[in-house]
């Protein structure tokens, strides 16, 4: 759990941000933690092992062993899951075992992740897995409307509409920079900008299908990918006149935000999409597609484009009508702007911690009840 290193991550970071503005004590306990002297708030590992698919994510191994004492300990009044990994799993039962309510924030798409790696079965594992586990708990947090549909539809109940919000001070148009095109050489040029992890979950084969059809018809555009992962080399074959900044944080990242001229996000698998919104923020109109979360912050043609999923004929006219039309792309960013800052963290924040209080005095008032009952 490092900040920065990717978009859970840093909602993580905002929540624990927010917790520390109030006098609501709180631990945290994950496979990766930063050390101890960068660590905000008291901070525990577990030991973990890169999941064999996807060897970012890590899986706690015998995650009770290490955490239970400690948590009996602190008597937490909720917990608070943000994986669905075997710690939280584990944090489930420790709840249950200990009458005490667990909610969880639903981060990652993990089901719609089987196409990439071809393993057809995976995906009804998961979905099964996910209802054992999320329908134990008294809320599951969901950041989109369109994840929230999806969720019921596979069963899981209990879900609760909690979009994410976006720092306006680090992302907003004050940073955009003319000098920025000058330094990456696409002065006389608009930039189509992707930021997030390079692999092919995030749908970057229409990226790239989308950039041949572009840089075939026009000479005045230019594709910038911010951002690392393991195909970042198969992509650079792909995209050979794009330009590839890899991971970028701070202001580096706000300046090249604010300094481009559309987002390109073709992600079907995004529970959220934070890029999406941090784009918005900073003046960018996004176009995503009409498949997964990503797209649920988008009020088409108002804040955003939105194409049709798994599509790069259509995610290339898309980009192309907001190159060629600068009056619709300049409104939208504009619109894009507004909304944008609308969603603070502390709104969000706040809607949070009123969940937590109405969880915590209703569990209790069932505890109390049932063991009146019991007695």
């Amino acid at each position: 759990m490092q900040p920065g290193f990717d978009g859970v991550t840093r909602v993580l970071y905002k929540l624990i941000e927010n917790i520390k503005k109030t006098e609501v004590e709180s631990i945290v306990f994950s496979p990766i933690i930063p050390s101890q002297e960068e660590q905000p708030i008291k901070m525990y590992t577990v030991p973990s092992f890169p999941f064999p698919l996807y060897k970012d994510y890590k899986l706690a191994i015998l995650a009770k062993r290490y955490f239970e004492d400690i948590l009996k300990k602190f008597n937490p009044d909720i917990i608070h899951i943000n994986s669905p990994c075997s710690l939280g799993f584990a944090a489930v039962r420790f709840g249950r075992k200990h009458n005490t309510p667990v909610v969880a924030t639903y981060h990652t798409h993990f089901p719609s992740y089987a196409k990439y790696y071809k393993i057809k079965a995976l995906e009804q594992f998961a979905w099964n897995y996910l209802r054992s586990l999320y329908n134990k708990c008294e809320a599951v947090y969901v950041p989109s409307m369109p994840i929230i549909k999806e969720l019921e539809e596979q069963g899981i109940e209990k879900t609760v509409f909690l979009p994410h919000g976006v720092d306006t001070n680090a992302f907003s148009p004050s940073f955009k920079s003319q000098k920025w095109k000058e330094e990456i050489n696409c002065q006389d040029k608009k930039v189509i900008l992707f930021a997030g992890r390079l692999v092919w979950e995030k749908d970057l084969k229409v990226l790239a299908d989308a950039y041949k059809i572009i840089m075939n018809q026009r000479d005045d555009a230019s594709f910038v990918l911010v951002g690392d992962g393991p195909i970042r080399k198969e992509l650079e074959e792909l995209m050979p006149k794009a330009v590839f900044l890899g991971y970028q944080s701070g202001e580096n990242l706000s300046r090249t935000f604010a300094s481009s001229d559309i987002f390109a996000f073709p992600s079907t698998t995004e529970t959220f999409g934070n890029v999406t919104i941090e784009a918005m923020a900073s003046g960018v109109p996004p176009i995503c597609v009409e498949k997964g979360g990503a797209y649920g912050v988008i009020r088409n043609k108002k804040t955003g484009l939105i194409a049709k999923p798994d599509d790069a004929e259509d995610f290339a006219a898309k980009i192309i009508s907001l190159l060629d039309d600068d009056s619709t792309r300049n409104q939208i960013s504009l619109n894009a702007l507004g909304f944008a800052q609308s969603q603070s963290w502390e709104n969000i924040f706040g809607e949070l911690l009123k969940s937590y209080k109405n969880i915590i005095h209703k569990f209790n008032e069932s505890s109390i009840y049932k063991a009146v009952k019991a007695a």
